[in-house]
């Protein structure tokens, strides 16, 4: 059986620690493969590496960091479909989403080739006499990258190429279910001229993060995940001093108001709810309807998702792919099993779907409540599978209302024809990413992905120019020098005169 090292000064390296991970088609539901799982030694070898490999990468030239991202960014477009597969292998979801993924990821890449532009400084003259102010921005150092599983490439690459590019070297420590698209990218990196060291990866699972968290020389870390995970990692993150930006869960609401477009709403609920089988962060999994739409609404919802085609995510013909792991589905169709005891209306159940020939896989069918009560485990919780709820409310205020008390603020959407109301939406709802007809509004490399309240712990953003300030840190130089005239000395271009 195959087995997934880690990737430590430019090279695989084998785990020592006899601990080990299995690694899942969750299409057939078999052990394909295993990950080795780094001991805290190992975390320390990968750490050391990458603080050697900093003295140097750090103040490297802005041309030379941007040449070997240049470079990269051609590997990972002819290597695209490679990556792709890999994901479909160990997450499930279909080869187009997979695809979708990978480009996503390199939008980010893209957005570290100008980093030149991005670092630019400001400067003030003559701000006193003869006195100028400058500011610049310079790298931290060693720092790290935790990942989730249902993006196992974009998300690292939402991290690491921006922040190598400010100069820093960095550890990353993916999911330890679906752990071979990111060793994939590190090889591409070393391939495309990347100094050993600076980019490293080590598998594992508790033992790892909290050692990176703990590491004296991790000076940032970054992570992705749930809101749990995530305000562990802040609070142990902050305890021993690290810059911390922790992007965590969320319950994403779409409000469809009464004049809205009913047919093309029920099509981008069905995209936003179902895609990679609702394993994203941005899924829509709350439709609010406004007035007298829900019926018509949930109708056509309905009729779209009776007709999704379920399968391995390698079948051209699938729209949707098996979930992650057995326990993370069988959690999944709990929420559907206990719905209507809590009050909920089961308009379609997903649960106990199978796949002829693939009846061991990790497979669930779409799901859809209608009139759920915000009592209802099925709309507290975060699901992260393909189960869309439907709420009733009977005016914007009282959707507003129910969507600002959500405990997150991650992404919302409004489906409208009414500018005036798109308007007031996005000033008054309370959540990070906003979509006018939009339903997973994902902000493009140049603008910085993040959420409100539990969806966000600590101040700055992922990517973008937040991505830029995370990963870097402040300094302003202020300066005198004697005019030549005031010496006697005249330091101009010599002359006959």
């Amino acid at each position: 059986m195959k087995t997934i090292s880690h990737w430590i000064g430019g090279k695989p390296v084998e785990s020592a620690s006899g601990r080990f991970g299995p690694v899942y088609n969750p299409a057939t539901g078999a052990q394909e493969k295993q990950v080795g799982f780094a001991s805290v030694d190992e975390v320390d070898a990968a750490v050391a590496n990458a603080k050697s490999a900093y003295e140097s990468w750090g103040s490297a030239s802005l041309a030379k960091r941007t040449a070997i991202l240049f470079k990269y960014r051609e590997l990972l477009d002819a290597h695209r479909d490679e990556i792709a597969e890999l994901i479909t292998a160990e997450h499930g979801k279909v080869h187009s989403d997979a695809l979708g993924e990978v480009a996503r990821g390199m939008e980010i890449v893209e957005l570290a080739c100008g980093i030149a532009d991005k670092l630019k400084g400001e400067l003030s003259t003559q701000v006193s006499t003869r006195v100028d102010v400058a500011s610049i921005r310079q790298p931290l150092g060693v720092v790290a990258g935790i990942t989730p599983f249902n993006f196992p490439a974009m998300v690292p690459m939402w991290m690491f190429p921006l922040a190598i590019a400010c100069g820093n070297a960095f550890v990353l420590k993916p999911s330890e279910k679906d752990p071979s698209a990111s060793f994939r990218l590190a090889e591409l990196a070393s391939e495309a001229g990347l100094p050993d060291g600076v980019l490293n990866i080590v598998q594992g699972d508790k033992v790892a993060v909290d050692r990176l968290l703990e590491h004296p020389d991790v000076v940032a870390v970054s992570f992705v995940g749930s809101t749990p995970i995530a305000k562990y990692i802040q609070l142990k993150g902050v305890e021993h001093d690290k810059r911390v930006q922790a992007l965590g869960g969320a319950k994403n609401h779409m409000l469809v108001l009464p004049d809205a477009d009913l047919d093309f709403a029920a099509d981008q609920a069905i995209n936003a709810a179902y895609g990679s089988a609702g394993e994203r962060c941005m899924a829509v999994s709350v439709v609010v309807a406004v007035g007298d739409t829900g019926d018509e609404l949930v109708g056509k919802i309905a009729e779209r998702a009776k007709n999704l085609r379920i399968g391995p995510g390698d079948d051209p013909a699938s729209e949707m792919g098996p979930l992650i792991t057995r326990e993370h589905r069988d959690k999944v169709a709990s929420y559907v099993a206990g719905a209507a005891a809590q009050g909920a209306e089961v308009v379609v159940d997903g649960t106990g779907y199978s796949v002829d020939g693939h009846e061991d896989g990790f497979f669930l069918g779409v799901s859809l409540l209608d009139r759920v009560p915000v009592t209802a485990d099925a709309y507290k919780d975060e699901i992260f599978g393909p189960v869309l709820c439907v709420v009733r409310a009977d005016t914007y205020d009282d959707a507003i209302k129910l969507i600002n008390a959500s405990r997150w603020g991650n992404g919302t959407a409004i489906f409208t024809r009414d500018g005036g109301a798109a308007r007031r939406f996005q000033l008054e709802v309370q959540a990070g990413m906003v979509g006018i007809n939009v339903p997973i509004p994902v902000p493009v490399g140049y603008h910085s992905f993040g959420g409100w309240k539990d969806s966000l712990f600590g101040d700055l953003h992922i990517y973008g120019n937040d991505g830029i300030a995370f990963y870097t840190q402040g300094k302003v130089i202020t300066t005198r020098w004697p005019d030549p005239a005031d010496a006697g000395i005249n330091l101009g271009f010599p002359s006959h005169s």
